[in-house]
């Protein structure tokens, strides 16, 4: 007989046929109990890797956030897809560095921040007719670049040059 709360993972208290959780896993994920909620994070997961597949091939879409969204939907929908998208050699290792150091791989993220400032300012330029939707749209480029850019990487070549200082924010 079972003391305390029902396991929600559905797949015993290590994971899918008794294994531990990945490497690095600050909490085995929690499969929410609506089965209405789960087959739609399931649905929006699939799309967001779909879009992170396409991503490494053009450069216009940002693979890593798509795959943090697909590992988040899927942490809450199918612990069996969640825990291949860990493990998965070309898509798991933005979204491990991402749960295990909170960090953003510099390429990553000095990428989305070109794209970012790029794509608003065509949008800013040609698209917005008025000046309050070009200002809430540049405030929030500028805002959405900032918090990426804040993001430690543990690969930053200033890193290695020496020239960030040890007191920063971008220790590993």
């Amino acid at each position: 007989m079972s003391v305390g709360p029902p396991d929600r993972t559905g797949s015993g208290a290590g994971g899918a046929a008794g294994e531990p959780p990945p490497a690095g896993d600050a909490a085995a994920p929690q499969r929410h109990d609506s089965v209405l909620l789960r087959l739609l994070l399931a649905t929006l997961g699939g799309l967001f890797v779909a879009l992170g597949v396409i991503g490494l091939f053009l450069p216009v879409v940002p693979t890593t956030p798509l795959l943090l969204l697909a590992a988040a939907c899927f942490a809450r929908s199918s612990t069996r897809i969640y825990r291949w998208l860990l493990d998965h050699p070309q898509l798991g290792p933005p979204i491990r560095e991402w749960r295990q150091h909170r960090s953003i791989p510099y390429r990553a993220k000095r990428n989305a921040v070109l794209l970012i400032a790029a794509s608003f300012t065509v949008s800013i330029v040609w698209f917005m007719p008025h000046w309050p939707a070009r200002l809430a749209m540049g405030a929030t480029g500028l805002l959405l670049g900032l918090w990426i850019w804040r993001r430690p990487s543990r690969d930053d070549p200033r890193r290695r040059q020496g020239t960030i200082d040890p007191r920063n924010r971008n220790r590993p």
